[in-house]
Parts: structure tokens; sequence; C-alpha cells
């Protein structure tokens, strides 16, 4: 009797096993078709709503206190988009909210074309309802009987076994969601009509599966069949991103083909026929650009989020391997030098970062770029700054702009926010900010400054000489002045300048320009010896990258909703935001910020090199106050 029971109890797991396998659906990068260019997915969507529950951003949306702004803006929304969505499709968006429980996959693929004819890129949606498989279907058989009654001219085909629905579109489709594309017309013919478009759909088990045309459905109904195509997760870029961008099981994450998207751009045809347009610019070859900026090299593009209990992490990736690295990719390679604040950093800013750039190895290479690209690009340039030289030479035979400013660049470069000084228009939108460059000779590099400012915006009076300062010389830079199209009043600038520690340092604020100056005294509290920014920049890989930088979100969303709240009550100065936000976002409901200060904290992020690429990570501890 025991053996028969073991037996009966083996049988059944082994069913029971055999049907999950069954109903099971792959991930994305399994499903996508070889021919993808670029993905997005969320692989547990049910997870991805627990976690979002218990984030700072989303209950801070659904504070009680953020009620009015939030009911506000979602009545625009629905005006704006669910609306004319229901009323395109002929059904209830809330009916499909809850669908979504286990990948989310939204992708584009070439779909045939050579990236250089008129076939459209291929777009995919696949949405896994998991155990509401039943209700999806459901949902689906409503929808096509409501096509069907309103006259769409519905069909099935056939593609790998699987039967697709297919629905035609007309021009008025999504017209309230999707800007109108212009006609493609050629010079000197008439413009070609717009190709109406179809959907494609299917249901297979409780996967959705919806592409923009049959070979865009293709290869994910052939790896649903059994079939033995390639997939994505078969391409050996992918695959070497994969073990490093994407374990850990992050909340969502995408990847770019970057290697299948720049070489079809490489081959467009070069436009020299009878046809071609006439022009005073000189012609550009795409080929030629693409390798001189550094596109070419790019293997592929990722990012990752991640929400743990410590906080958000997010994660950048560019692949591009160092011996194939060109243009702004072999620029933004950053050495693995400290940039950590210096101690001269206040603790107290409300952003800081720094930079390890060479700046004189960077403009030589920038040099090198533009003259891949056309050098009569590179002898525009060059020509611009002997229009400066002989400029500044009137007064000082000596000057050359390449040497006192490119030539003299050193590979620091440091910048540092505070928090405004009131709560004026003015102060919230320009805080107290300075700029500090390492450089050889800051004479000469101050000289070039004042050069260039003298350039693009004449003085109108004697030059101001400068001014001593705790034995520092503070130069006065008078700028272009700006204008208040809300108040009508106009603003003169400045731009002061002074050398101190081997950095020349900038601002249009003389109180923190004076307060850098004073801090050789070492009596400056360190920014370094904030609460909880050495814990953070653990999580981003340390400060030895070259890159690093901080931020503290509660001050800055504090100037922030301030900003908000006094522009929306401004009324003039309202109309500085665009028309549609002014229409959605009514900033005059916001709360105070005090009570929603608890949603914020810091947050941090640094950027490294090495043999594979280029990353960039990002990361926000979750406030103290909601643990």
């Amino acid at each position: 009797m025991t053996t028969k029971l073991l037996r009966l109890g083996a049988a059944t797991l082994f069913l029971t096993g055999t049907t999950l396998l069954r109903a099971a659906i792959a991930p994305a990068e399994n499903l996508l078709p070889a021919d993808t260019l670029a993905f997005f997915t969320v692989p547990d969507c049910a997870a991805l709503r627990t976690t979002a529950k218990s984030s700072p951003q989303m209950m801070l949306w659904n504070d009680p206190a953020m009620k009015p702004f939030h009911d506000k803006f979602m009545a625009k929304w629905n005006e704006a988009f669910v609306g004319p969505l229901e009323r395109d499709l002929g059904v209830k968006v809330a009916d499909f909210l809850d669908l979504p429980q286990g990948q989310f996959t939204l992708a584009v693929t070439v779909n045939g074309s050579n990236g250089h004819d008129e076939i459209p890129p291929g777009l995919l949606l696949l949405l896994d309802a998991k155990g509401q498989g039943d209700l999806l279907k459901t949902n689906l058989a409503m929808l096509t009987k409501k096509w069907n009654t309103a006259g769409r001219a519905l069909r099935t085909e056939k593609i790998n076994g699987l039967a697709f629905t297919v629905v035609p579109l007309n021009s008025n489709d999504f017209s309230g969601i999707l800007p109108k594309s212009a006609p493609v017309s050629e010079l000197g013919k008439e413009p070609k009509p717009e190709k109406p478009g179809e959907i494609y759909f299917t249901q297979y088990q409780s996967l959705l599966i919806a592409g923009n045309s049959a070979k865009a459905v293709e290869g994910v109904a052939a790896h649903l069949t059994g079939s033995s195509v390639p997939a994505i997760a078969d391409d050996a870029t992918f695959a070497a991103d994969k073990p490093a961008q994407f374990r850990d099981a992050p909340e969502y994450f995408g990847w770019f083909n970057g290697a299948k998207f720049f070489a079809m751009l490489a081959q467009a045809p070069e436009d020299t026929g009878e046809d071609a347009t006439p022009s005073l610019l000189p012609k550009f070859s795409t080929g030629k650009i693409l390798a001189a900026t550094g596109c070419s090299s790019l293997k592929s593009a990722s990012f990752a989020m991640r929400e743990t209990h410590d906080g958000s992490a997010l994660s950048i990736h560019l692949t591009a391997p160092e011996a194939q690295r060109q243009g702004i990719l072999k620029i933004l390679a950053l050495p693995p030098k400290d940039a950590s604040a210096p101690l001269f950093v206040p603790a107290g800013v409300v952003k800081s970062s720094r930079l390890r750039l060479d700046g004189k190895q960077t403009w030589a290479d920038l040099q090198k770029m533009v003259a891949a690209i056309s050098p009569q690009a590179l002898a525009s340039v060059n020509a611009i700054i002997d229009v400066a030289n002989t400029f500044a030479q009137q007064k000082n035979p000596n000057f050359d702009l390449r040497t006192g400013l490119f030539g003299n660049l050193g590979d620091d470069f440091i910048t540092y926010q505070k928090a405004p000084v009131n709560d004026t228009l003015d102060a919230l939108a320009n805080p107290p900010t300075i700029f500090l460059l390492a450089v050889a000779n800051p004479d000469q590099t101050t000289e070039a400054i004042k050069t260039i400012a003298a350039m693009s915006s004449p003085p109108t009076g004697a030059a101001t000489e400068p001014r001593e300062f705790l034995g520092h010389k503070i130069h006065t830079i008078a700028m272009k002045p700006t204008s208040n199209p809300a108040t009508g009043t106009t603003k003169a600038n400045a731009l002061y300048v002074a050398a101190s520690g081997g950095y020349l340092a900038m601002s249009m604020d003389t109180a923190i320009l004076e307060e850098y100056l004073r801090s050789a005294d070492g009596k400056v509290k360190p920014l370094a010896e904030t609460a909880g920014l050495a814990e953070a920049a653990q999580h981003v890989g340390g400060m030895g990258g070259g890159l690093f930088g901080y931020q503290d979100t509660r001050a800055t969303m504090r100037a922030t909703f301030k900003l908000l709240k006094n522009t929306a009550e401004a009324d003039r100065s309202m109309q500085l935001l665009p028309p549609a936000l002014r229409a959605w976002a009514d900033f005059t409901l916001l709360p105070d910020f005090e009570p929603m200060a608890k949603y914020f904290y810091l947050s941090v992020f640094a950027g490294n090199a090495n043999a594979d690429g280029l990353t960039f990570r990002v990361f926000t501890p979750r406030p103290p106050g909601l643990n």
C-alpha cells in the first residue's frame, strides 16, 4: 500500500510539474527575434506592483496631501490619452490594467528593412497574464467582437502554427495620442501617401503577442511553437551583457543593439546623383560621422533598475571594447582616478560633482574627431579661434587662445551648488553655484575667458579692475544681460573669476566664490563627513572611477516645490512653462514641502571604464524616515 501511495504521489507531482512547465512563458530574450534592435522588459509585473507600492515616489504620489494635484493631473491624463485610446479601440482601459502579471515587454525589430527603405521598424508587445489567462481571452474576444461590429475588416493569418487576428488601422486611429507624421516626399515629386498600418495579435497560453506586421511577430511565434530559430539571447553581445547587467532579477531593464543599428545607418547611400539637393555646406558621409564620433564602436547599451530594502539602484552600461573605442566613447573612458569631493567642498551643499577628464587631451581628441568628419569643419573652427586671437592681440600681442585656454586645462573639473539664498523666483531659479577647473596658468586662462566673453557680449563701459580678497584677485567679467519675459525686466550679469589651490574658480555669485577662497584656512566642515554619503558611495562602486557626484534631494526638492508654486502663483511667470504643462499640472495645488520632506533623502552617482566598456551608476538610499 505504501509503495502504491508513493507511486501515486510521484505521478501526481510529475503531472503537476509537467503542467507548470507547459504554462511557463520564456523570458523576453528567449522569445524576441534575432533582429531585435532594442527592447524594454518588466520580467514580473506583479512583483513590480508590490515593490512600487512601498517606493518613496509612489508613497509621495498617493499621499493625501497630494490628492488635489494628483486628481487634476490624472483627469487631464484620462482626457488626453485614456479617452482617445478607449474611443479608437472600443474598450475600457481599466479592463486591461490588472492583466500584466508576468512579463511586459516592448521591442523594436529590423522587420526586414535595410534602414534606408520605406519598410517601418517592427514593433512588438508581449504581455503575460499568468493566472488571468482566461480573463485575457475574454477581453480579446470582446475587443474582436466590437471591432467586427464597428465594420473593421478583420482577418485571420496563420503564422508558425498560431492564428493571428489582423486589424487594419486607418488614419484617424490614435490621432489624439500619436503625432501625425509628415507625408514622405522627394524634391519635385508628389508626396507619397502614407500606407495604412495593421495590428497582428494572438494569445498563446497566458501570453498576448501583438505587433505591427507578420514579420515582427513571426519570430516570437516560432519560439513559442518550438522552432529552432535564433533569438536575441543567442546574440553574443547580449549574452556577454546579461550576467553583468541583468543578474539578481532587476525590476525592469532594457537593451539596445548598437552594433546592428549603427551598421544599418552606415550603409546609407550617398546623395551624389543629379537629383542631389544643392548646398553651400560640405557633404557629410554617414559612415565617417559614425566612425569619427565612436558610434560604430558601440556594441550595445543597456540599463537595469533594482529596488532593495537599501534603496533604488540604476545601472547604465555601454559595451565598447577598449581597443575599438573612438571619438566620444574614447573621451568618456575616464581613467581610474579619485573623484571624491575635496576637503574644501563644504558640508551643506545641495549638489556636488567631480570629473577627472583630461581637458587638454579632450580638446586634441575633439579636433581629430571633427577633422575625420570634415576637414572643412575643422578649418572653420580654427578660423573662429584665429578671429578671437586677432581680436585679443590688439591689446596683448602675445595672446593665443589655444595656449591660454585649451593648453592650460588639467584633469579635474569640480562643481558644487548651495541652497537658494531666499524664496524669490530669481533666487530659486539661480542658486549659488561654483565651477572649478584645474589649470596650469590661471592668468592666461582668465584672459582667454575674458576674450571670449568680450566677443559674445562687447563691454559697454570701462573694464572693471580686479579686486583683492585674502590675497587673491577676483576678476569681474561682464556677461550678456538676460531679460525676464515674465516681468519684462533686464538683469545685468557678471562672471566672477579667481585662482586658488591650483584651480580657476568661476561663479555668478560672489558669496560662494569668497567662501571657496576662505576654505584654505581649514575651518570648513567637508562634505565627505555628511551622514550616509560614504555608505551610499559603495553602492555605485566607490569614488575612484573618475566621476562621482552627490545630491541632497531633500534640499533640491524643497527648492523645486517652492519654485513651482511661486511660478504658478505669479501670473506672468506662469507663461514660462510650456502650455501642455500648465494645462496638466496645476502647481498651485502642491502642498507645503515640509510634510513631504520624509520622502526624500540623498542620491549619488559614479562612472568608470574598463576594458569591456563604460558604466554609469545611480543610487538613491531609502529615506530613513520611511524604514
